[in-house]
């Protein structure tokens, strides 16, 4: 089947190319941003790709056009495959349809972290020897694609080597994840299989959200505040579309729950039918004791009992909380926690994830997906307490649509609390007013109309020791590598 899809370049549509292209399929697709980690994850799948969105794109006509929520009517693309009556369905829809059908799901949902901790999960599973499946919006370190169908780990012993597997899935007595036999291979569908779930809709013509489409049998719900202002009114729009999702959650399986969000408290209260454990620093079925102050190592407690300790790479409450969720979830699909807690100690984080882009001459630069009040806090917060009273500088994009629609304008300086230095990107396109976020920062801010001059400012700021951060969810026209060229004179 010869597959064209559209907006092929976002995270999640670039995962399902990546899907269907192991399902054996012909695999093409068309985008108007290009731009890494995904562009080069469909180079090196040598997936097609054309820019832009011509009605002839879609000439000769493809088996099945798969249509993500990018699209809208009025795109020439979507026009000529209504009016053409071309085949097509949602990316999300597909995804539920041909690879979830039949397998265990287990789906991470919230406002943030959904990356990491799916990333961490599937990594944690594939450490017990199972395999998984997964979709994940970014390229997790770990595995070096942002998605696979799973299942292919040959076994050598009777046993996983971690010895982390003890009945990951048990049905009928029969361990999906276990080997049957020296180089046995577990099939696809009997791998389970992780998936970031997003609140987000599905497509022009389908305005529930992705994460309906899924119907997982384990489910985390990290957090939930107001984001996307473009689909949603209020925060209570939102946990709406959370309430459905704890709907399609069966009884034999787990909801894994911030013990610390009154929002996701709330969504419970409007129905569930799933058993609940709940997790966080300090409280919760599943705790957290911090070793270190910057979240580099803690102490995991289970119940009341001792389960060990973490010591890992990545820094701040919200990534305690993270590792707490997926090890919460890989223990109800059957997985000794004990077992995993080494492996957290190899884990690699999702690109654009706090990565290190370079350091020259004593200054960090760093590429953070970072686009919510929220998210900027407790990202600064986690390298404050890291490098302590060393300058931080951090430069931001105002893309999501939520942050160009000024829903966040309010809380953005707050949010900025531990930054030394605040450089936003004011395009011409921007509907709102820098100024009053920069007036809030008590003359540690100041506003840019393009990169290029953003660049040449931050360069004449910076000094040896600096931690640089950029912070956006799209492409940033490359900010961050050319920063790094920058200081290194070229």
């Amino acid at each position: 089947m010869r597959l064209h899809i559209l907006g092929i370049c976002g995270t999640f549509m670039g995962g399902v190319a990546a899907l269907a292209r192991e399902l054996g399929h012909a695999v093409e697709g068309s985008d108007a941003n290009v731009y890494p980690p995904m562009s080069t994850q469909l180079e090196a799948l040598g997936i097609g790709l054309v820019s832009g969105y011509a009605a002839e794109n879609l000439q000769p006509a493809p088996d099945l056009v798969v249509v993500g929520n990018a699209m809208s009517r009025g795109n020439p693309a979507v026009e000529y495959m209504l009016d053409a009556r071309l085949r097509y369905v949602s990316g999300p829809q597909w995804l539920g349809e041909t690879v979830l059908a039949g397998r265990d799901v287990l789906a991470v949902a919230g406002t943030h972290g959904k990356t990491t901790t799916t990333s961490l999960l599937a990594h944690l599973l594939e450490s017990a020897g199972v395999a998984p499946g997964f979709l994940v919006g970014g390229v997790p370190g770990n595995f070096g694609v942002s998605a696979r169908l799973g299942g292919k780990q040959a076994y050598a012993g009777p046993e996983p080597s971690s010895g982390a597997a003890r009945h990951l899935f048990t049905r009928e007595g029969t361990p999906q994840g276990s080997p049957r036999g020296e180089g046995s291979v577990v099939p696809p569908a009997a791998a389970p299989f992780v998936i970031e779930a997003d609140e987000y809709d599905t497509a022009f013509f389908d305005k529930r959200s992705k994460f309906v489409h899924y119907r997982p049998r384990i489910a985390i719900l990290n957090n939930l505040e107001y984001d996307h202002a473009d689909i949603f009114p209020d925060v209570a729009a939102i946990q709406r579309q959370f309430h459905h999702l704890v709907r399609t959650v069966p009884g034999n399986g787990r909801l894994i729950v911030n013990a610390h969000d009154e929002r996701l408290a709330e969504v419970l209260a409007m129905g569930c039918w799933t058993p609940v454990e709940t997790f966080g620093i300090g409280r919760g079925d599943w705790q957290a004791t911090l070793i270190e102050a910057d979240g580099s190592a803690f102490a995991v407690q289970h119940a009341d009992e001792r389960i060990g300790e973490v010591r890992w790479s990545l820094l701040g409450n919200h990534s305690v909380m993270n590792a707490l969720a997926a090890l919460a979830a890989a223990t109800a699909a059957g997985a000794d926690p004990r077992a995993l807690l080494p492996a957290f100690a190899g884990f690699e984080s999702v690109k654009r994830r706090m990565e290190l882009v370079g350091e020259v001459n004593g200054v960090r630069v760093y590429d953070d997906f970072a686009h919510h009040p929220t998210a900027i806090a407790t990202t600064l917060a986690g390298l404050r307490a890291k490098v302590g009273g060393a300058r931080i500088l951090v430069v931001l994009e105002p893309r999501s649509n939520s942050m160009r629609q000024g829903a966040h304008a309010a809380a953005l300086a707050p949010s900025l609390a531990d930054a030394d230095g605040v450089f936003i990107l004011q395009r011409a396109e921007l509907p709102w007013d820098a100024g009053a976020v920069i007036s809030a920062l008590d003359g540690r801010g100041i506003a840019v109309p393009t990169v290029d001059t953003l660049i040449a400012e931050l360069r004449r700021q910076v000094r040896s020791g600096d931690q640089v951060v950029f912070m956006s969810n799209g492409g940033f026209e490359a900010a961050p590598r050319r920063f790094v060229e920058r200081l290194r004179g070229r």
